[in-house]
């Protein structure tokens, strides 16, 4: 499983040097690689009705998603951004609290603390639309990430929190679209709408989404190196308790 993943993002990085359709950060290579018509793809994921009736959006903190992340604030909408590594959980932006014109600055991952808070997990509003960076994604919805998991625990965070299931989408380059088969456990994120800088493709996956975190596989290592995972754990047992 985890080598045919390991494959395709090594096969999705290759074509994307080879075709010169990457942009700084260099190397594309074990991150989310950033893309030229990252801006085009930003404003066909604006075009969605999904899009246009959320109020909260919680997008990626990766270079190809900053377009969309400062549209998000131009468009009144609230921001929220997970921490590297969810190491503090997710950092909100509400719009009134960015200057017009500062909206990219504020988007940016060197300037987002200044404009945004640190949420609790207890506090995170209600979320309309999430969109994920990817490496390399299906037509039916798989996607493969830079191979660390995250968005895949962020959204089962959510659920087991209690949220309900939101719409997902990834704003890829069209390349980066690819015909191989991508292996897909229970706990593996897929996406709803596939948007390139040539436009959107509606996956309507078959795949059902995590409902909640499988605690079995989540080892005391991963707690230690991801704390909200332990936060998330100690809410679940309060909540137990109380009932």
């Amino acid at each position: 499983m985890g080598t045919d993943k390991h494959r395709i993002r090594q096969m999705v990085w290759d074509k994307m040097e080879q075709e010169k359709v990457g942009r700084f950060p260099f190397p594309l290579q074990h991150r989310i690689p950033n893309f030229k018509g990252a801006e085009q793809a930003a404003h066909h994921l604006t075009q969605l009705p999904v899009y246009k009736q959320a109020k909260t959006v919680k997008v990626n903190p990766d270079a190809p998603q900053l377009p969309l992340r400062t549209q998000v604030l131009i468009d009144g909408k609230t921001l929220l951004v997970p921490t590297p590594r969810l190491k503090a959980g997710f950092i909100q932006i509400k719009p009134e609290w960015v200057p017009k014109g500062e909206e990219r600055k504020a988007a940016s991952l060197s300037h987002i603390q200044s404009y945004g808070r640190e949420l609790p997990l207890s506090e995170l509003p209600s979320i309309d639309l999430i969109v994920v960076g990817s490496v390399a994604v299906n037509r039916d919805g798989p996607r493969v990430g830079k191979g660390e998991g995250y968005a895949d625990r962020e959204y089962a965070i959510l659920r087991e929190l209690g949220h309900p299931p939101v719409p997902v989408v990834t704003t890829v380059h069209s390349i980066q679209v690819v015909e191989d088969s991508i292996p897909i456990d229970s706990y593996d994120l897929t996406v709803d709408f596939i948007v390139t800088e040539q436009g959107v493709l509606e996956t309507n996956s078959p795949y059902p989404k995590p409902e909640g975190i499988d605690w079995e596989r989540v080892t005391e290592e991963e707690k230690q190196e991801m704390p909200v995972l332990e936060e998330v754990w100690k809410l679940q047992q309060d909540k137990k308790h109380r009932i």
